[in-house]
């Protein structure tokens, strides 16, 4: 009798409420990154505007597989909108309408009467349908009450109409036969570009199932109420899910409703960074893999070597030693290790080096948002030391009129100070000991590196470390400096804010800190700016770097290390 076979165990048993336990993600999939759009915003905005849930998941993305059994299918919704363009465009024609609004422009111009010096203008502007010609008509007419001017008026958007619809007939391809009025091909055409939107706002959403993209109310302009519904219950479910992982990655909800970032979303954030940077590494540089630097340290290394005069015996390889006396003497009754038995672990010297970043938040920094990659610099470096070099030593200090010590918390809520004078030519100075003056009175716009240098060597001078540096960050030239207890704020930078600058950097060289300067690019940097880089540096045998600024992470973190190397070696 032929024996039967026992069914399997396993496979899909049932399908239920629409997820499909095949196609759903595994839970050991990587979930969506929310730390990075969270802290984007931050950097952006600082403390000035919180990060909405709404603004969180629609800057999230996440993998469209999450969604994709929920809620109505896109794949429909887009059909939907595909099916009402292409019965758009099998429907009507655009020969006729742009005919019409020709004429409609030709019967306006024939009604406007300049006078007679302002003829040839009205005539070259219709001619060539030139808006911008009409505009300096009606300008020349000198008042609105001319009996001409109504009538330009009218002239001047029935050639914006044309221009609309001739950009309606070129955009798209009309295939039917109905004619259009003008005002119906203008409504048409802004139907077809909402539809055209609401399909790219779609297709995004599939890709990345950013449901909040999706302008509902626009769409429910063309889809049926019952499949929104659906489509709001799937935003709803997006924006669970999104609160859910925002707590999960260290975001907490302060009362005001917006993300407050702990310390656990710094990490995250931090390690991205580094992670990213450090994958950018050209094959030809080391990086963090550095060699090793044999000599007394407290880092041991695995490799051994035999013992000699002066070596700590703290370093001592006991197991090794012991098999060397094994091999040597193996049947001696009592056991003496000697000198020749004894191998040591080779170490590595590890040298503490403090460092001090100075960053310009001078009103010049908002120039293409420098003052972000500024900030994301300063958060990579604290990244870095922390998980890297413990040891090592890192201020960070604000530069603006004044300069300011700033805690790594602190650094995501730096924002570049607001530009208060708008004249060409500013000489000031104040008397800062006065005690009816304070910081909060004094245009805060200016860069005093002056001020910054001198915080940096007060501050770097109290470390037991002979490996010092300063990384100033900057666009170009100071425009303040102090006198004693006297500010002066001067613009265009002045040859006395330079040399009072550059007299502190010397004073950075004789205590041994060494200024390497940063500069990142400016719409008001010269090549005076680039020389005063270049001689504040060598006061110190520093050096400077020029950063294309949404670079400056990389080049900073990098260059960071090339330092830690030559300390070593």
């Amino acid at each position: 009798m032929e024996k039967r076979k026992r069914p399997s165990i396993g496979g899909i048993v049932h399908v239920y409420q629409k997820y499909d336990p095949v196609k759903f993600p595994s839970p050991s999939q990587p979930p969506p990154d929310l730390v990075t759009p969270a802290f984007e915003h931050a950097l952006a905005y600082g403390r000035y505007r919180e990060l909405t849930e709404e603004e969180l998941a629609r800057a999230v993305e996440l993998d469209p597989s999450q969604i994709a059994a929920l809620g109505p299918s896109i794949d429909y919704l887009r059909q939907l909108l595909e099916e009402r363009k292409r019965k758009i465009l099998e429907t009507y024609e655009t020969d006729s309408v742009q005919q019409l609004a020709d004429r409609a422009v030709l019967q306006a111009s024939e009604r406007v009467r300049p006078p007679r010096p302002l003829r040839g203008l009205l005539d070259r502007a219709v001619q060539q349908r030139q808006i911008y010609l009409l505009e300096r008509l009606y300008y020349r007419l000198g008042d609105d009450t001319h009996p001409s001017a109504g009538k330009l008026a009218v002239l001047i958007e029935r050639m914006a109409e044309q221009y609309a619809v001739e950009e309606l007939a070129g955009k798209y391809l009309f295939t039917g036969r109905q004619a259009l009025t003008v005002p119906k091909a203008l409504e048409i055409k802004e139907e077809l570009e909402a539809i055209d939107e609401l399909l790219r706002q779609l297709e995004e959403a599939a890709k990345t199932a950013r449901i909040g993209l999706i302008d509902v109310e626009k769409l429910s302009e063309f889809v049926p109420e019952e499949d929104l519904g659906g489509l709001e219950e799937l935003r709803r479910q997006v924006e669970n899910l999104v609160r859910e992982l925002a707590e999960r990655q260290g975001m907490e909800r302060d009362t005001g409703g917006g993300f407050r970032l702990t310390p656990q979303a710094y990490k995250i954030f931090q390690s991205k960074l580094l992670d990213r940077i450090f994958s950018n590494l050209q094959a030809g540089r080391t990086g963090r893999h550095q060699g090793r630097i044999e000599g007394e340290g407290s880092v041991e290394l695995p490799a051994t070597r035999p013992y000699q005069f002066g070596d700590s015996l703290a370093n001592m390889d006991l197991s090794s030693s012991i098999m060397n006396n094994l091999i040597r003497e193996p049947v001696a009754e009592t056991r003496r290790l000697k000198s020749e038995d004894i191998e040591v672990h080779r170490t590595r010297n590890s040298p503490k080096c403090a460092t001090a970043v100075i960053m310009d938040m001078s009103g010049s920094m908002r120039y293409d948002a420098q003052y972000i990659n500024v900030k994301r610099m300063a958060l990579a470096l604290q990244g870095l030391i922390t998980s890297e070099y413990p040891g090592d030593v890192l201020r960070f200090i604000e530069m603006y009129t004044f300069a300011k010590l700033t805690r790594p918390g602190e650094i995501i809520e730096l924002m570049p100070k607001p530009v208060t004078i708008h004249d060409p030519w500013v000489r000031l100075k104040v008397d800062m000991s006065r005690e009816d003056i304070s910081e909060l009175q004094v245009h805060p716009h200016f860069t005093n590196i002056q001020h910054a240098l001198r915080m940096a060597r007060q501050n770097l001078a109290a470390v037991d470390t002979p490996n010092r540096q300063i990384i100033l960050i900057t666009d170009g030239l100071p425009t303040a400096h102090f006198e004693d207890s006297t500010l002066y704020m001067l613009y265009p930078p002045d040859a006395r804010t330079e040399q009072a600058t550059l007299r502190e950097g010397r004073l950075c060289s004789r205590e041994g800190i060494v200024i390497n300067v940063f500069l990142v690019p400016s719409w008001s940097q010269s090549e005076e700016d680039i020389r005063f880089a270049y001689r504040l540096a060598e006061e110190t045998r520093g050096r400077v770097i020029f950063t294309a600024g949404r670079d400056l992470d990389r080049f900073v973190i990098w260059d960071y290390i090339d330092r830690k190397r030559e300390i070593l070696g």
